[in-house]
């Protein structure tokens, strides 16, 4: 089968080598280089690097209206298979390949519909989430699906996760492009009754904030990323809280103290371990190991900060 292939993130790459290995894949169509650093210098993103690894054509549009879908109507793709591109697509693409596009969502839709499906189902404290094999359409993510993957989320972060939905999400999309080829694919339509939305996580969803319970606080730090960090400030020490683990110790809202040499904050019916921490302007590091440098002084408080 021809196919092209539409992502971005390293979510994506996993079910880019798997129709690597099964199928042509005709081209990439990826966002364009982010800018890095100081310099300004471009940085090809993770989709795009492995293409190239891989010898598959890249293209890198700012949009795929015009120009860019009369190109993929050139390749003449059998299928255009999606995963984390970022872009919505117009009508005029949904309509080039005769099978249509077929989108790899992290979500057991009709849950969790849209940009942020692994964070918000463990801000919900969802149990478990999964994958989606979806047919797209003009809706957002509102397409009958082929096959689902269930995922367990149990302690996890949202990193972690999400690693396992990528693989998960490589697998069933090419099981079920085979069925595509095969004429067997079965779809299951959406009951839009029960659809939730996951929009973008922004920093105040993750927030920490002394008067939220403990179990609150940790759901937030799990669902955290780079670009929505769950930060707090204690004393004067700002730091992203990377992992953290609810313990026995007693601190109440808005203080701080050290249970086995790491630093705990006091939230309303508990309190939270600072597993791993990243001071600002530095790398992770253990609670533990950012105490022995911190010196807090006695009666010390925190507070939010974003």
């Amino acid at each position: 089968m021809r196919v092209v292939f539409m992502g971005t993130p390293s979510f994506a790459v996993p079910s880019l080598l798997a129709l690597h290995a099964a199928h042509e894949v005709e081209a990439v169509f990826t966002r364009p280089d982010a800018v890095a650093g100081r310099g300004g210098s471009r940085r090809p993103c993770d989709v795009a690097r492995t293409a190239r690894e891989l010898g598959i054509p890249v293209m890198q549009p700012q949009t795929l209206r015009g120009a860019a879908t009369a190109s993929l109507a050139e390749i003449g793709p059998d299928v255009v298979c999606v995963a984390a591109y970022g872009m919505l697509l117009p009508p005029e693409t949904l309509a080039v390949p005769r099978y249509g596009c077929i989108n790899v969502h992290a979500s057991l839709l009709p849950r969790h519909r849209g940009a942020a499906p692994v964070q918000r189902a463990i801000l919900a404290g969802d149990a478990t989430t999964g994958v989606s094999i979806m047919l797209m359409e003009e809706g957002l993510d509102t397409g009958p699906y082929a096959m689902q993957r269930t995922v367990e989320i149990g302690d996890r972060y949202a990193a972690d996760v999400e690693s396992e939905l990528a693989l998960a999400g490589a697998d069933a999309l090419v099981a079920v492009l085979a069925t595509l080829d095969t004429g067997t694919a079965t779809w299951t339509q959406q009951d839009d009754t029960l659809a939730t939305y996951a929009t973008k996580v922004t920093k105040d969803d993750v927030a920490l904030l002394p008067e939220i319970s403990v179990r609150e606080a940790l759901l937030r730090v799990r669902a955290s990323s780079r670009s929505a960090p769950a930060r707090a400030c204690l004393g004067d020490r700002e730091m992203t809280v990377v992992r953290a683990s609810i313990t026995s110790a007693t601190a109440g809202p808005g203080a701080v103290c050290i249970h086995e040499g790491a630093p705990v904050l006091g939230f309303a019916d508990g309190a939270l371990r600072l597993d791993v921490v990243r001071p600002a302007g530095k790398g992770d590091m253990p609670g533990s190991s950012w105490v022995l440098g911190a010196r807090l002084p006695e009666g010390v408080c925190w507070r939010c900060t974003r």
